[in-house]
């Protein structure tokens, strides 16, 4: 039989209760194995709930004391009961300084109080027990997430101005760094707005007319990271240049902002054409797609997509890491190109000899590397405009293997 001696109005705040006849303290904290919320409960006495019932700011320092043993039970661990019991007399009816001394030997939950209104200030000179003069049963978890913040970035050596600190709020990247930037102006102190859509306006500046573009070796939504590099620098080059005075979270933030919404751009649009930016001087009229797995995509001019972005469309959809060599045919010029990616290699083949009388035919095979997803596309849309006489320019072309794997394990280590 359990029944509720004392709850506050906080839910999470740890309740007194009355189990088979002993009181007890119990709280929920950590998970189990299935995720679920665990509760922990241990003995107290009437002396400690009469503090408990009195004095939130006990209550509040016990809680975050017996935190870090749940912490330690971990996902079906029991609570070390002895250890939590041995807390209730040092917290719950000492004298403040013994208090104070306590909390400097024993582990506890810092966010916790800070959470409910604990002085910063005070806590970290170890005067818990002035500390808790502000505390509330009311919990703001914001204010905690924003202390350990400052706590990362002073771990880091980093120190915010205003105006840097406006700039990580206007992108929501103050909490948390690993956050999607998006553009919140009603998160800045109005008054550093105009500050901060200055700063803004530089990396705009910077980086138009530049893109990033799509990059389906790695998935249908995915970017070409060195577009995605080269744009950062751009942007984190302008910012230092034109505000000295920034910090790097700052000058990162508003580089990330940018890099973010140009990619989504690239996402949420059709897959690019590439053939109009290519020369050549026989457009294909019907081509083949194939994937290492054996999948095939027919293509014909006169369809509502050019031929290679219906390619890269196919290969969005089909790459994977057991699947990173792609082959455009032209069958009736008997030639063809295969990408692979996974060498960041290609290869064009042309028919020397049909095979007759049963005879195999007789190809040549040509190897040449290729940088990045940018260089891919252009020999795609060369290849699909001119077939593989286009490619010329962009070799040199090797037909002996073994030259070809030396001059790949060349550049892999320059």
């Amino acid at each position: 039989m359990r029944d509720v001696v004392f709850t506050r109005q906080s839910g999470w705040i740890p309740q007194v209760i009355r189990e088979d006849g002993e009181l007890k303290l119990m709280l929920g904290a950590g998970a189990d194995a299935n995720h679920e919320p665990r509760t922990f409960t241990f003995p107290i006495g009437e002396a400690h709930l009469a503090v408990i019932q009195e004095d939130l700011a006990r209550h509040l320092l016990l809680w975050s004391a017996v935190l870090p043993l749940c912490d330690a039970a971990g996902t079906r661990g029991r609570l070390d009961e002895n250890a939590a019991v041995a807390l209730l007399d040092p917290i719950l009816l000492s004298a403040p300084e013994d208090v104070d001394a306590l909390f400097r030997r024993v582990p506890w939950d810092r966010g916790r109080l800070i959470a409910h209104g604990a002085g910063i200030d005070q806590l970290e000179r170890g005067q818990v027990c002035a500390a808790m003069r502000t505390a509330t049963e009311t919990s703001d978890a914001k204010r905690a997430q924003e202390y350990h913040a400052y706590r990362r970035r002073a771990e880091r050596g980093t120190v915010l101005g205003p105006l840097d600190a406006a700039i990580l709020r206007y992108t929501g990247q103050y909490l948390h760094g690993s956050t999607i930037p998006r553009r919140t102006p009603d998160a800045v102190d109005p008054a550093l707005l105009p500050e901060v859509v200055r700063v803004v306006a530089t990396a705009e500046q910077a980086c138009a007319g530049m893109r990033i573009g799509r990059d389906p070796r790695r998935g249908r939504r995915a970017t070409d990271k060195r577009d995605w590099d080269r744009m950062a620098a751009t942007v984190e080059t302008a910012l230092r240049r034109a505000h000295a005075e920034l910090a790097d979270d700052a000058v990162r933030t508003v580089s990330f902002l940018m890099c973010s919404e140009a990619a989504d751009r690239s996402r949420n649009a059709p897959m690019e054409d590439d053939e109009a930016d290519a020369v050549g001087t026989a457009r294909k009229t019907a081509l083949s797609f194939t994937d290492d797995k054996g999948v095939e995509r027919k293509w014909a001019q006169g369809g509502p997509r050019t031929a290679s972005a219906e390619f890269w469309e196919f290969v969005g959809e089909r790459s994977a890491a057991d699947n990173e060599v792609f082959t455009i045919e032209d069958e009736e010029m008997g030639e063809g190109i295969q990408l692979h990616f996974y060498a960041d290699s290609i290869a064009r083949v042309t028919t020397v000899r049909e095979g007759r009388g049963g005879s195999d035919p007789e190809y040549r095979v040509e190897y040449g590397l290729v940088d990045g997803m940018g260089g891919y596309r252009k020999l795609v849309s060369a290849f699909v405009l001119g077939g593989c006489v286009a490619l010329g320019p962009y070799g040199p072309w090797l037909s002996d293997v073994a030259e070809f794997e030396r001059a790949r394990r060349r550049r892999g280590t320059e």
